[in-house]
């Protein structure tokens, strides 16, 4: 149909609306599809119409066209179904099942198979997931919110949503235009012609020499309607203004489209769960003297909304009920409050010495700021001239300390190319473009302005290492950043040259080259999407966005096989690329070269634009930087200020200019739990801003000093040049070799956790006076810690296992009698975010059904078999055994899903593989361990070279290799590629200490996944993988009772240790020197028995100085320090010359060492 047909429809849907012609109109809308009435769709919803809901909207879409119309269509059908059983109509329901949900069954079977089940329920409401169903009212309406973003989001719907901006009765007046035309084009026109048909051309019927009227004058068809005199449609209605076109998408990002929805349109898959509504829509005041607001009128329902830049349409902005809220020029201040979690008082002053051009927070110490600065100078000699201060600087934000300052300079020279070497000749000047950690930070990069990237790898306080130095590209390095393709650390970057290009960060050998562009690469944004199938499998998929200064946008798979997306960005100039936290939103800031500023939302499926952001200076100083914090908040730096936007609401949440001084397009830079923002200054500074939870954590570390600083007046050490020079030699062959015999170079044992060779330890909490005496930390009396026993209403003897879920809120543990226990905190006034705490009580959760998650038991006594767990990624399913068959629940049901491997032998450790949830390494009690995949129901490998039975198992993802430890007290190590054995080694058991014949020893890998804790009765002992070396151990005294578990804190910077006479201990993870003794009196009442003593530890997923202990009686307590003290103990003094490093296993039970003093 051509347009101007399409537009007809349009004006005769206009006609039949003010005519009151209500079905008729509806039924064009279906009929034709140009138009998707969402007021007439809504309220067929809350009627319950649902047959005329299915017919209204197949006219627009199918069940199976794409995923969001396959949601719109099961949330429909769900709902009716659900008020079906509601009504105890089971005839009526069986029917809606077969005929209408059936056809689901073929996406998702397992769903299907669970609302059958609904069928056997009295109420199902019984259901977990359906357990807050309300009235059908409330139902109707809380699924009506998401099918709105749904058809918002759903691209067929493009264009369909807003009624063209017609004036009121468009049809009559040009059909009075067209009399009007033709009563002057009659031979004789009358003065007041009588029109009495439309179906034939007017003509007058005798002469008259008068013209006719004009139609604004004289309609002849009678008088017009006054604007707003006929009822619009409703808030969806076709009185609503035309947004600018969008231009035509992309088909789609990539070959094969993400899956992942944005998060406001439910992206997860189909479900049972009620539909819960998203983040509700802020409503900011406007000052009614603000001249540019376009109030409504009275007699209109909608709000007009402003034209867009660049013609790009608010595609999936919830509907428009929001004033629109301009941005005041160069006032920062706005009419409406700012929320709590944004960073917004300065709290620190960072004098850099010269002007920030990038910055960037360490991902595990949120507290260090890495920042380069803007300019500086390469001298034929090799020595740096410009700034004197530094141009790579490290700052703890806390303390306020510079702990690093680097000049640059090429490393070597000689290995640099000529064409490199000439230019640095003609010009000397070089300039930093881009600084950024990896992501566990161990290593960082710095991009600079001729051909250079150099790597360095960080190992803690203030030692920072060269490690890698690349001749990248000809010209300048505009970007850089670090992904995982292939389980492989790699460096990317991008250039002048026009081509990105992928490092291996081991050795710096050249992985891929991307060549497309046509204009050199700006920035480049790599990007990994984990996309759940069914229940606990996962897919994964890996590519990098790139942006040119043409504003071309491309990506890149890692095969070589060229661009998947060839698009422009908004401004078509300098476009940076970013994902909100949880990788599920993409978005981009660009600047074009007239100074406009955008801040768009892309749909990343289509390639198109989602939602445009508003409130820029109209010509920007500057190319603007953004970032994002929280899955939530948008930030920017534009007209002396930083700009904050919610992601869900166009217009600017608030602005504020950090008490002043800042420059025209100032640097940002969240931390990564957005508590702080560093913000370049005019004056050559970093302002640090800090909300609360920012504010305790400076001033946490307040008096923080380290070791080199805390010696800083005595004597320094003469070095020799010579053995520097070999040290050197030594530290670049090791490097050489790969990261297998790297056992520095990549550290990441971030901070107080770094347990490394001639790493010096932070001394993290306390004041540098040395003349203090530091003594133990003993807690004696309830009142000298919070703990809280949860409550427990089973009958269980012991806690055999023990975790907190993922997501913080809950905890997990299995008895002896094969009975699993959870434990729920709810949000309330005590507990605002829900999450697990000693300060409320939980609730012993169990579904109304009443049923209870008890795995299958063999023949013998379940007290005598060794029970095992895990737990999926999202809290979803449990995995567990307790001597007999492996079950697979529901942690929503608790209902049992499958069992498999019968014993013998059984299983007796379970763990999920990190970045394949459908493989899952089993543990045997014949000393085996088996590789299981889920999906296919096969063990694909057996491992073989343990003696006894396997006790723990531990996977890391960044040297892919699989730890095992067992009963007969050795280690073993497996690479996950090929499963072959690497290493092996036996504990090494101290001298007098003789353990039971079937101790366990338990692994855990650190969180730099490099090194990991080793847990036996006899010592804690830390070990690097890739040797298998010893580089601490703790062992305790011969007369101190046998240690029971132990655990990393969630940080890795503690280990949690529980022992045989009930006592806990906590140590500093960096060197294993005790800090702080939890004992029994503190937690225990005195009429206990004195065999009751915690069996498991286990650690909060998110707060580092809280775990919980497992008892031998079936209790369970969660611990956190007093909130006065906030830490558990004080870390002893590190001495110089005391045995702080990692790299050798320091002597047991010495005299004044920690050893003795348990």
């Amino acid at each position: 149909m051509s347009s101007l047909s399409r537009e007809l429809v349009f004006l005769i849907l206009q006609f039949l609306d003010e005519e009151k012609f209500k079905e008729t109109v509806h039924k064009l809308e279906q009929e034709s599809g140009f138009f998707f009435n969402m007021k007439y769709f809504e309220d067929e919803v809350h009627n319950g119409n649902w047959d005329e809901v299915e017919k209204y909207l197949s006219g627009f879409t199918k069940v199976d066209d794409n995923r969001y119309s396959m949601k719109i269509f099961f949330e429909i059908r769900k709902q009716k179904y659900l008020e079906a059983l509601d009504k105890h109509d089971r005839s009526k329901a069986v029917e809606i099942l077969v005929k209408d949900l059936k056809v689901f069954a073929t996406f998702n079977e397992e769903l299907f198979k669970e609302i059958t089940q609904l069928l056997t329920l009295e109420n199902f409401r019984e259901n977990e997931q359906l357990s807050k169903y309300g009235d059908t009212k409330s139902a109707r309406a809380i699924m009506l919110v998401e099918l709105k973003k749904l058809i918002e989001a759903n691209p067929l719907f493009r264009d369909k949503l807003q009624f063209p901006n017609l004036k009121n009765s468009r049809l009559r007046t040009l059909i009075n235009q067209s009399l009007n035309w033709q009563h002057q084009l009659c031979k004789n026109p009358r003065p007041n012609p009588d029109i009495k048909t439309l179906f034939v051309d007017h003509s007058c019927g005798q002469p008259n020499g008068a013209r006719a009227p004009s139609p604004a004058n004289n309609p002849l068809l009678g008088s017009l309607p006054k604007a707003g005199g006929f009822p619009p449609l409703g808030a969806h209605g076709p009185f609503q203004p035309t947004p600018a076109q969008v231009p035509a998408p992309l088909a789609g990002w990539m070959s094969n489209p993400s899956t992942v929805a944005h998060p406001a349109v439910s992206g997860g898959a189909i479900g049972l769960g009620a539909s819960i509504p998203g983040t509700a829509l802020k409503h900011p005041r406007t000052p009614p003297t603000n001249p540019s607001v376009d109030y409504p009128s009275g007699d209109s329902d909608h709000v007009s909304k402003r034209t867009r830049p660049m013609g790009i349409s608010d595609e999936v902005n919830l509907p428009v009920n929001v004033m629109p809220v301009p941005f005041q020029g160069h006032g920062h201040s706005q009419a409406f409050s700012a929320p709590d979690d944004l960073p917004r008082a300065v709290a620190r002053m960072l004098n850099q010495g010269s002007c920030p051009m990038s910055m960037d927070f360490h991902p595990v110490q949120q507290t260090l700021l890495l920042a380069v600065d803007y300019t500086f100078a390469y001298s034929e000699y090799n020595k740096p001239v410009g700034t004197n201060v530094g141009d790579i600087a490290l700052w703890e934000a806390g303390s306020r300390e510079r702990l690093v300052s680097k000049n640059f300079k090429v490393w070597d020279l000689t290995a640099c190319s000529m064409p490199l070497q000439a230019a640095l000749v003609k010009d000397p000047a070089v300039s930093v473009n881009r600084v950024i950690w990896s992501p566990d930070g161990s290593l960082f990069g710095v991009a600079y302005s001729r051909h250079i990237v150099q790597i360095y790898s960080y190992h803690g306080g203030d030692e920072v290492r060269q490690h890698l130095e690349i001749d990248a590209h000809v010209g300048g390095v505009n970007d850089i950043a670090f992904s995982h393709p292939n389980k492989l650390l790699c460096v990317i970057t991008c250039g002048d040259d026009k081509t990105i290009k992928v490092w291996d960060a081991s050795n710096g050998t050249k992985q891929y080259t991307f060549e497309g562009h046509e204009a050199p690469v700006y920035s480049v944004c790599p990007h990994y999407k984990e996309n759940i199938q069914v229940g606990y499998v996962y897919n994964m998929s890996m590519f990098i966005f790139s942006t040119a200064f043409d504003g071309k946008i491309k990506a890149w798979l890692y095969d070589n096989m060229g661009s998947r997306v060839d698009y422009e960005a908004p401004g078509r100039w300098c476009t940076t690329m970013a994902y909100s936290a949880d990788g599920t939103r993409l978005f981009s800031c660009g600047t074009s070269k007239d100074g406009e500023s955008f801040i768009v939302e892309w749909n990343e499926s289509e390639g198109a634009v989602k939602r445009t952001y508003q409130g820029f200076r109209k010509r920007s100083l500057g190319v603007v930087q953004f970032d994002t914090t929280k899955n939530k908040y948008l930030a920017a730096g534009d007209d002396f200020s930083i700009k904050f936007w919610d992601m869900d609401n166009i217009q600017p949440l608030t602005s504020f200019d950090a008490d002043g001084g800042l420059p025209a397009s100032p640097r940002i830079r969240f931390n990564k739990d957005g508590s702080l923002l560093a913000v370049s200054t005019n004056d050559n500074g970093i302002k640090i801003l800090a909300n609360s939870d920012g504010m305790r954590l400076l001033r946490t570390l307040e008096n923080l000093s380290y070791d080199a600083l805390r010696t800083a007046e005595a004597p320094k050490p003469t070095i020799n040049p010579i053995s520097a020079a070999a040290a050197a030699a030594a530290a670049a062959a090791a490097t050489s070799a790969g990261l297998a015999d790297r056992s520095v170079a990549i550290a990441g044992m971030n901070g107080d956790a770094r347990i490394l060779g001639d790493v010096k330890p932070r001394i993290t909490e306390e004041s540098s006076d040395k003349s203090k005496i530091w003594k133990l930390t003993e807690i004696n009396e309830p009142s000298q810690c919070r703990s809280l026993r949860l409550p427990e209403n089973l009958r269980v003897t012991k806690i055999s296992r023990l975790i907190f879920t993922n997501s913080g809120n809950a905890i997990l543990a299995l008895a002896s009698n094969a009975i699993h226990l959870l434990w729920k905190w709810q949000r309330s006034d005590r507990n605002s975010n829900g999450k697990a705490t000693a300060n409320v009580a939980p609730q012993l959760w169990q579904p109304s059904s009443g049923i209870l998650m008890t795995n299958d038991v063999a023949d013998t006594n379940p007290e005598e078999a060794v029970p095992c767990f895990a737990l999926s990624k999202n809290d979803s399913y449990v995995m567990s055994a307790s001597g007999g068959k492996i079950s697979l629940f529901n942690m929503m049901t608790f209902k049992t899903m499958a069992t498999f491997m019968p014993p013998p032998p059984a299983a007796t450790f379970l763990a999920f593989h990190p970045q394949d949830n459908n493989i899952i390494a089993i543990g045997m009690d014949d000393s085996t361990i088996q590789i299981y995949n889920v999906r296919v129901d096969e063990v694909k490998s057996k491992l073989k070279g343990h003696s006894k039975r396997i006790t723990g198992l531990a996977f890391s993802h960044v040297l892919s290799v699989l730890v095992s430890s067992g009963a007969d007290s050795q280690l073993c190590v497996w690479n996950t590629d090929g499963w072959e054995k690497q290493k092996a080694r036996f504990l090494q058991v101290p001298a007098g200490r003789t353990p039971t014949a079937l101790s366990d020893t338990r692994v855990q890998f650190h969180q730099d996944q490099i090194h990991f804790l080793v847990v036996h009765e006899t010592q804690l002992a830390i070990y690097e993988t890739t040797k298998l070396d010893c580089m601490k151990q703790w062992v305790p005294r011969e007369s101190s009772a046998p240690i029971t578990h132990a655990t990393f804190s969630c940080d890795s910077q503690l280990v949690y240790a529980s022992f045989l006479d009930a006592s806990v201990c906590v140590f500093t993870a960096a060197n294993l020197r005790l800090r702080c003794r939890i004992n029994p009196s503190a937690y225990l009442p005195t009429n206990i028995s004195s065999n009751v003593h915690p069996l498991v530890i286990a650690a909060h997923p998110s707060e580092p100085n809280e775990f919980a202990l497992g008892l031998s009686d079936g209790g369970v307590h969660v611990f956190e320090p007093l909130e006065s003290e906030n830490k558990w103990g004080v870390p002893p003094p590190v001495e110089n010359g005391s045995a702080s490093s990692m790299t050798a296993t320091p002597s047991v039970g010495a005299p004044g060492s920690e050893q003795a003093q348990r």
